[in-house]
């Protein structure tokens, strides 16, 4: 068929394991609310939405090197459990990766240990990637609100 390009899949972890530093205090604030509910009875924060600039780094400190970063917003959606849902892009800038990204879309239940989101779509070498991200919390200070989350990305693409 002429004009039609055919590509074939290739299965591929990438990057092994990326640290997400979600920072809510202080004057270098990564995470800001942008809107809240009316009713604020709810524990979970019911209707909370917080837009990210967040440093993505190779390990869990995050002076660690930084290689990309979390942009996007997560809305606290669950009103008797703790869940986020999750709108995210993760853009690489440095290495093999820089200049490309991956799209996270999903539901994250932030008191599970271990969460599965999925991976719904990428750009640069993630073209058209499908796959799913798992994540735990690294660290957490309940005072703040800032926390540093592990993720290990699973991604098919072309």
């Amino acid at each position: 068929m002429e004009g039609l390009r055919w590509f074939s899949l290739k299965r591929r972890r990438c990057p092994t394991y990326i640290y997400f530093h979600d920072i809510l205090s202080g004057r270098n604030a990564t995470a800001v609310p942008v809107a809240g509910a009316r009713n604020r009875t709810s524990a979970t924060g019911f209707g909370d939405v917080v837009m990210i600039d967040d440093p993505l780094t190779e390990g869990p400190e995050l002076s660690s090197k930084l290689v990309g970063r979390a942009q996007g917003l997560y809305a606290s959606a669950g009103l008797q459990e703790a869940s986020l849902l999750m709108a995210v892009n993760y853009v690489f800038m440095e290495g093999k990766y820089n200049g490309s990204s991956l799209s996270i879309l999903g539901r994250n239940a932030v008191m599970q240990r271990v969460r599965e989101m999925p991976v719904v779509g990428g750009s640069g070498l993630f073209r058209m990637a499908r796959g799913y991200a798992v994540a735990r919390t690294h660290w957490f200070d309940a005072n703040t609100g800032d926390a540093t989350v592990e993720y290990n990305v699973y991604v098919v693409h072309y």
